[in-house]
């Protein structure tokens, strides 16, 4: 889960998001929550931002390959959460 600067009292907006459109591994697939488009912009749009998950084998090359594109999405105040999937079952 990528979220906005202030999530969630006060998420900021308007921050343009990029990284989207580099290469990413089998099985990850990235839901747009609060983006928006703004001119050729992407930009957020609410706190809860964008959330990446993944199909694998297992689970930790699951979580592997999501936060491997949650670290290339960028945008100004960006906060994630790293805690998701890590009580799994494995």
């Amino acid at each position: 889960m990528l979220a906005s600067r202030g999530y969630p009292a006060a998420p900021e907006l308007g921050d343009v998001i990029v990284g989207l459109d580099l290469p990413r591994p089998d099985g990850v697939e990235v839901f747009h929550a609060g983006t928006a488009l703004r001119g050729r912009d992407l930009v957020t749009a609410g706190g809860r931002v964008l959330t990446v998950c993944a199909h694998a084998p297992d689970v930790e090359l699951a979580r592997e390959r999501a936060y491997q594109v949650v670290d290339q999405v960028r945008f100004e105040g960006r906060q994630v959460r790293r805690d998701i999937g890590a009580k799994a079952p494995r």
